[in-house]
């Protein structure tokens, strides 16, 4: 349980519930349902390991934040309760109300145990990568998966440290579940032709294509697009990534809609692997850009739009 104060809401409710919901309680010590619900709200926190932080405000102590929440949802009384959700306030209750009232109010904004664990599952896998220790982020988000199997970040995650690290089949089990979200989940679909262009650089039978190859037909023909791109889709399989994608941008800049799109499709789908995480910031913020991804946004920009 947080105290909000002048000094410290902007970083404890506002930045705080980007991570975390924050249900602040504003009451006031003459307020007789204040004291009733406070001790009810204190057992929920507990009850809810942490999904959610409950904070308290004295109206009479700060009184600018209460009275401008108050105006916003037209309230004039207290206890009144105000969800925050990514540095936004976003519903809201009033009165003492019964525990298993407020149980339903936090199950429309908490996340789930499951949803929760998840999350914080991958949160930790992104630490274990951040300090090299890429088999402990698998393991985080193997569980991560397996605990809330509708967690798209998650998987996502999973699938494309598999594929890094060469583990092809166990990334298509992986995958498998979700593949029919392909044409739904756009980076779904990046991972679908990342699989695609690995499975075109090894096939299971035949000749297997080379990069001299395909440097070889493109010097006889510069507009030989099916080189290009084939050449693009085996420095995608290596995962030489701006390689490729300097490659289908040979292609746009000769035909911006050659083949229904494939080399913008396929280039999109480069920037969607290559993105690092979002840093999660309040809302009217904007997290910073990865320069190499920002980079490639404006040439494929600057070509698609001449």
């Amino acid at each position: 349980m947080i105290d909000i104060t002048l000094e410290n809401f902007q970083a404890e409710l506002i930045e705080a519930s980007v991570a975390t919901p924050v249900l602040l309680d504003i009451w006031a010590e003459w307020c007789g349902p204040c004291k009733q619900l406070g001790p009810v709200l204190e057992k929920l926190e507990v009850e809810y390991g942490g999904r959610f932080t409950l904070a308290k405000l004295d109206a009479d102590k700060v009184p600018q934040i209460s009275s401008q929440l108050s105006e916003m949802f037209g309230v004039r009384s207290i206890p009144f309760c105000v969800m925050f959700k990514d540095g936004q306030p976003v519903d809201g209750f009033v009165g003492a109300i019964p525990a298993e009232k407020i149980r339903e109010f936090l199950d429309k904004h908490v996340p789930g145990a499951d949803e929760a664990e998840a999350a914080s599952q991958e949160a930790a896998a992104q630490e274990a990568l951040a300090g090299g220790d890429t088999e402990g982020a698998l393991e985080k988000l193997q569980h991560a998966v397996a605990t809330d199997p509708a967690n798209d970040d998650a998987r996502f995650d999973y699938v494309k440290l598999l594929l890094q690290e060469g583990r092809v089949d166990d990334a298509k089990v992986a995958f498998a579940p979700v593949i029919a979200k392909t044409s739904l989940v756009r980076r779904f679909d990046a991972l679908q032709r990342w699989m695609d262009a690995i499975d075109f650089a090894a096939p299971p039978a035949g000749a297997t294509p080379s990069i001299d190859d395909f440097d070889a037909k493109i010097a006889a023909n510069k507009r030989d697009f099916d080189a290009r791109f084939g050449r693009a889709r085996l420095l995608m399989a290596a995962q030489r990534w701006t390689d490729a994608m300097d490659e289908l941008l040979d292609i746009l800049m000769r035909d911006k809609t050659w083949s229904e799109d494939l080399a913008r499709k396929t280039y999109i789908a480069i920037l969607e692997i290559i993105e690092p995480p979002k840093v999660k910031v309040a809302d009217g913020q904007i997290p910073p850009d990865d320069p190499v991804v920002a980079s490639y946004r404006r040439r494929l920009s600057s070509i698609v739009l001449s």
